[in-house]
């Protein structure tokens, strides 16, 4: 049987970062894989991930749970049968609610396939404090359906922060493990715990996107030709724009950090090609990270989330002038 974690967590709490630690720290004589959904259609984190060594499966544009969950089963039963994996790691959007994908793992379908371990939810602490998140449907129901609460960046937390986390803990914990941590740097072990919190979740309102999901594999990839292209979604109060470019486009570093820096949206995740080889980065909110690679990528993705609508047009301009080759 296949042990199977979800690593759940709100937008921009450090999944994705949690996710590379505990691949990177996996025993030796397992077989991985990743089966990932991200909110957007680009596919920023299967970029992300696919340095790692596990098996990655990513599912476009929304949640696993659009069309009667027919996209994560596809993905699921692709994965189950053609990697086998000793371990599978389920990361859904960040505006995904739980209830629905834990019920497909639960599931008579998959009964003789999985063994559903401990559900994580990763939480950035900071995020207790405004209205924003804790009002926010899916934020409150993949804390609830969590086993285990992963206070991440905790170096970041304020006094307050800390009182805000201690206060809501002792109200919602339920006596669950809350474990801290500081980027994502988790306890391989931890994913053998036993799934005890099985209480009954609330139907959730599901909200649909605008389009439908794109087919085939999330990571959208450019017609022989062109050089770059664009896509939007929106769903569950927030709007997306991304963005791909061909393997030769390549990015001044300084421009394209100022333009990260300064684009008036609330979450920036992209891997571009820099003369320097690869420029990760991930902002959320005032919070900027960066990390470089000697690597070149095989393209340039980058992926931009709002909580109101914007000006996409002037972005793609001040995105657009940042590259050093322009004769495209």
């Amino acid at each position: 049987m296949t042990k199977v974690n979800l690593i759940t967590g709100f937008l921009g709490s450090g999944k994705t970062t949690t996710l590379r630690h505990l691949l990177a720290n996996k025993p030796e004589n397992e077989k991985w894989a990743v089966l990932v959904n991200e909110f957007g259609e680009i596919g920023i984190d299967g970029a992300l991930l696919a340095d790692t060594g596990a098996v990655l499966k990513e599912i476009p544009g929304g949640c696993m749970c659009c069309v009667n969950g027919l996209p994560m089963q596809v993905g699921l039963n692709m994965l189950l049968q053609q990697a086998k994996p000793d371990r599978l790691l389920i990361e859904p959007t960040g505006l995904g609610h739980p209830k629905q994908i834990l019920n497909l793992l639960t599931s008579d379908t998959y009964q003789a396939w999985l063994e559903l371990k401990a559900t994580l939810c990763v939480l950035d602490a900071r995020q207790l404090s405004d209205d924003k998140y804790t009002n926010n449907e899916n934020f409150r129901d993949q804390l609830a359906a969590a086993d285990i609460i992963v206070a991440n960046k905790d170096d970041t937390y304020s006094d307050s922060d800390r009182e805000k986390l201690d206060d809501w803990y002792q109200q919602a914990g339920s006596g669950r493990r809350l474990v801290s941590t500081q980027h994502g740097q988790l306890d391989v072990v931890l994913l053998d715990s036993p799934r005890e919190n099985i209480a009954e979740l609330p139907n959730a309102k599901h909200h649909h996107h605008g389009k439908a999901p794109a087919s085939g594999i999330a990571a959208l990839r450019l017609p022989e030709g062109q050089n770059w292209r664009r896509s939007l979604n929106q769903g569950q109060g927030y709007f997306s724009c991304g963005w791909v470019f061909n393997a030769e486009t390549c990015f001044d570093t300084v421009a394209l950090l100022e333009w990260v820096r300064l684009a008036p949206v609330v979450r920036v995740k992209g891997s571009l090609r820099i003369p320097e080889g690869t420029l990760i980065v991930n902002r959320q909110g005032a919070d900027f990270h960066i990390e470089t690679q000697q690597t070149t990528p095989l393209d340039s993705r980058i992926e931009l989330i709002h909580d109101a609508e914007t000006d996409w047009n002037t972005l793609q301009s001040a995105l657009l002038k940042a590259r050093i080759k322009t004769a495209y």
